[in-house]
Parts: structure tokens; sequence; C-alpha cells
């Protein structure tokens, strides 16, 4: 909390510091839109969280309806808890379909609804199942009791392990589940739609989400079982693995297995892997009270997990999945319990957001693989407090500020351009030491379409502290245009901030009718200012800007 305190005060001396600032000489940038990099694929468009029933909730359906209309391509979505026994009520860190059932002579009993509730939403939408097989029917756990847990943020994770952790007592009949579950879907919604989804197994098996006593092998035993059902059931189905959570020994060895060992379902070698997945977390902290993110520890990991892909030939261009991309690890511990996630609610989750996705492309190209998808595991979590400090991108049905940064990467397409100038980290020393010296880190991800251009520049540091920042000149070069029309999208204390709109009206906790109205225009996304006409002289323009600390600038050029 002091953190927000030292930030609300520095904000007080924002307009007087401006000047003084603006005297001092701007970081120069340059877009030269002659040297591509490679497509702006979008790897952001992938979103994940613990709790699926929140999906058919009425600020979840909101939520993914705003989520789909910001993206050009179909948005991907990952949920746990998708085989879970239970009644479909939501909690925290909880969720269930169940899907399983068995009669008192042991016969399976499937029951869709729950399950087709929660992929019709997406369908709907136009979005795209990354379908988790997990977690373990009730009735085919190794260790059914007890079952279901009942975690608060401030509880011991390890309180949630419980009989879904567990592998099945008998593999015949859940691989059985998961192919009349892949059948149905087909069934449902048609083979061409399930072709596009993309199946998976588990949850980072080499941490608490798998009980066996051999976790290595267990998994890669349930891995075989399940590939092989899901592609007896739709051969051509998307099948991968392993989302571990860290990047080591296990995930290295789940290659080595799908690649040149016996398979224990077929006896054949190798298993089906149509891509590879893993997650990559940063981790935040408290220094004398005010936040420290560790944006360091979040890139090293991707850096490491795209490495020992790249160094299986049999993998060259497999797609890659970060199944967890985010700023640290438990999206349900809000900042009452755990102060160092303080950052959640305001802009220094949309700087560092817009610094690790623009670096995430520039990891990826270093090491020559294909990155398909960066799951940003947050959503949001009904009928909890009034920006809570939950990892989410809205709050009772209000979108925070972070969720506006996966708007302006909506609005960029084409080919990426190169970003060069007065640059202070470039993504090996991001990824070396984080952003801590006194300078920040100002710079840009660019993209080029074939009548517009488009700038994503941010102000970021790892400590939580807002000022005014610096001025910039961008420059944008190679224009095939004489005049251009220029869009400023902004997200800093007075732009695209529900959070900063909240706070001015004295953070109440029971917003009233034009309260909540205010919010949720606040949480759109802003414009700096009029839309500007520029003539273009030599083939390029200048745009002038003052970008505060923990901003974020869209400048999108059409002509």
């Amino acid at each position: 909390m002091k953190s927000i305190i030292l930030s609300c005060c520095l904000l007080l001396a924002l307009a007087a510091s401006v000047t003084a600032h603006s005297q001092t000489p701007a970081v120069a940038l340059q877009v030269d839109l002659a040297r591509e990099k490679g497509d702006m694929k979008p790897i952001w468009a992938w979103f994940g969280y613990d709790e699926p029933n929140y999906t058919t909730m009425k600020d979840g359906k909101k939520l993914l309806s705003e989520i789909a209309a910001l993206s050009p391509t179909p948005v991907y979505v990952r949920a746990h808890n998708l085989m879970t026994s239970g009644d479909g009520t939501a909690a925290l860190k909880w969720g269930s379909t169940d899907m399983y059932k068995e009669d008192k002579d042991g016969k399976p009993i499937y029951d869709w609804t729950i399950i087709d509730k929660i992929f019709d939403t997406y369908v709907e939408r136009e979005m795209k199942p990354l379908a988790q097989i997990g977690f373990m029917p009730e009735a085919l756990s190794r260790v059914p009791q007890p079952y279901r847990h009942n975690w608060e943020p401030g509880k011991k994770y390890k309180d949630i392990m419980t009989g879904w952790a567990y592998p099945p007592k008998d593999y015949n009949k859940w691989a059985e589940l998961i192919y009349q579950w892949v059948r149905h879907s087909v069934d449902r919604y048609g083979q061409a739609e399930v072709e596009s989804w993309y199946w998976e197994l588990w949850n980072e098996p080499d941490g608490a989400y798998l009980k066996a006593e051999d976790t290595e092998r267990e998994f890669f035993k349930m891995y075989d079982y399940a590939a092989d059902a899901v592609k007896r059931a739709l051969p051509t189905a998307r099948m991968g693995g392993p989302h571990t959570a860290s990047i080591g020994k296990f995930f290295d060895n789940f290659l080595k297995h799908a690649l040149y060992e016996p398979n224990m379902a077929t006896g054949k070698i190798g298993a089906p892997l149509d891509f590879v997945a893993f997650h990559a977390k940063g981790s935040p902290r408290l220094i004398n009270g005010v936040v420290q993110m560790g944006i360091m520890a979040h890139l090293s990991k991707i850096d490491r997990g795209f490495s020992i892909v790249a160094s299986y030939p049999e993998l060259k261009n497999i797609p890659i999945i970060i199944g967890e991309s985010d700023p640290e690890g438990c999206a349900a511990c809000g900042m009452q319990t755990n102060p160092e996630n303080a950052y959640r609610n305001g802009t220094l989750y949309s700087s560092y957001t817009a610094a690790s996705i623009a670096r995430e492309y520039e990891i990826a190209d270093r090491r020559g693989v294909n990155l398909l998808g960066a799951v940003n595991w947050s959503f949001e979590f009904e009928d909890q407090p009034w920006f809570a400090g939950f990892r989410d991108l809205a709050t009772n049905g209000v979108d925070k500020p972070v969720l506006n940064v996966f708007r302006m990467l909506g609005m960029m397409s084409g080919k990426r351009v190169e970003v060069s100038g007065d640059i202070a980290y470039d993504t090996e020393a991001v990824i070396k030491t984080g952003v801590r010296a006194e300078r920040t880190d100002i710079n840009a991800l660019a993209a080029k379409d074939k009548k517009s251009v488009s700038i994503l520049v941010w102000n970021y540091h790892d400590t939580d502290i807002i000022d005014a920042g610096s001025p910039v000149a961008l420059t944008i070069k190679g224009i095939a245009a004489d005049k251009l029309t220029v869009h400023h999208y902004r997200i800093d204390e007075a732009h695209s901030n529900s959070y900063a709109a909240w706070k001015k009206m004295g953070s109440p906790q029971n917003p009233n009718t034009a309260q909540i109205a205010e919010l949720e225009k606040a949480g759109q996304l802003a414009e700096l200012e009029a839309p500007a006409h520029l003539q273009v002289r030599e083939q390029q323009v200048t745009i002038h800007m003052q970008l505060p600390r923990q901003a974020v600038s869209l400048v999108k050029l059409s002509y």
C-alpha cells in the first residue's frame, strides 16, 4: 500500500515536473519501415484462468465479449478444471463440470451439460479453446478423498492439492472419457471447428499439480494415453504439452520421451506432439514498501525454454505456446494478503505487459523458434471487492488499465519493423538485469500494414514509481505517402485508467449507477488528443510526446 501512497504523492508534483523534464533531451526513437523483422503474429491474443465457471457468469460473458472484440483474429482461451467433479459452483482456484461419474456397477456416466455451456460461450464469440484435459474426476482419482478444496487467499498453496490432483486409477476408463469428450465436441461443433482448437494435458505436472510417487513417469504415461485418445477420436486434432512450471530436467525429459521413447499406451516409439508448451513467470517483491517487478526472471525463463526447444532438430518450426506468461504466479492472491501484488490495478501492470510482450517477439527471433502464443493468465473474479488487487483484466465488470494494452495490440498488424535510437535496454539487457538502473526502459514495438503504421511505445521501470517521465521524439522513416492521419492512444494516470478514476471518487466499494457508468467509460481506451493531419517530408515524420513513467502510447498512422 505504501507504493500506492508514494505514487499518489508523486502525481501531485507531476504537472510542475513536466516543465523541468521537458528541458532535458528527448529520447529519440526511429522506426524504419524498410527494415522488416517478421510477422506481427497475435501472440498476445491468448488468455487463461483457473475458474472455468466464471465463463458463463454475467461479468465473465461481458469480458469475453470485449476480449473477442479487441482482436482481429480468434482469441484462444485456456482454463483449468474442465474435467473436475462438482456442481459447477465457482470459487477461487476452483471449478467443475461433473462430466464423469459411475453407476453402482462402475459403468461410466457422461454428462456434457456444463462443459457445453462453457465451450458454447467461447464458440459463440468465435474464440477457440486451448482445451485442457484436467483435472481428475472424483470417480477416477487414485486418491479421491478429500476431493473439493476450500482455499482462500493467505492459505498455503499446498492446501489446494486434493483428490483432483491424482492420476487415474484406471487408465482405460480415463482414456475412454477423453475419447468420448473429443468425439462429442466434433459432433456438437463440427470437425473443422475442433480441428482449429489445441488439446493439452494437465497443468504444471512438475510443480504441485500432479500427486504421484514418480511424477515424471506418471505424467508421461498420462500424456501417452491422453494423446492417443484424442487422436483416435480426431486424427487431425492438435495435441501438445507439457505445460511445465519450470524450464528444467522435467521439460527436457518430456521432449525426449515424446520424440524417442516407447509410448506407454501404444507400444510404438514416441508420442504425438503438435506444439510445445511451458510456463514463465516473474517475481515481484517489496523493497521498503515499494513494489519491484521481476521481469528478468520472466523473460529469462522464456529464453531458456526457447533454447531447449531449438536444440532438437526434430522440433524445428514446431509451434510454441507459453501456457502462462505473467509477472508472477497466483492470480487469485490479492494485495491484502500479498502486498507485492499491488502493481495489478494501475499502470505498472500495463507498462510491464507492453515491455514483456514486445521482448517475447525479440527472443523468439533470436532463438529462431515459432512462437504461436503467450497466455496472459488473468480474467475476472465474480463478486469480489472493487480493485482488490487480483491479477485480472476487469473488476466487477469494469475494465482495468492492463486490458487497454491488449486493445492497443489488437490495432497492430502486418509486418514488424525495426526500432532503433536512444535505447537504454535491449532485450538481452532486460533478460540479464531487468530494469533497475536510474534510466527507465523507453522503447517501442512497431508494425506496418499496407496503409497504416502502428507503434506501441512504453516507459517502463521495475520499481513502482510514477513521475513525469521523459520527452520522446518518435521518427518514422520510409513512409510512402504525402499526408497521413495520426491517432495517439494513451494509458497513464489520466487516460484509459478506471483505477485512477475510482480513487478520485473516493474508492467506493458500493458505487452507484452513475459512478459505475463513469468507471466503465474510464476503463476504455482513450486518445491523448484529437487526431492530427501531418505532411510527410522526405518520406518521414517526427512525433513528439511527453511519456510519463509506467505509461504506454499507441501511435497509429494511416494514409
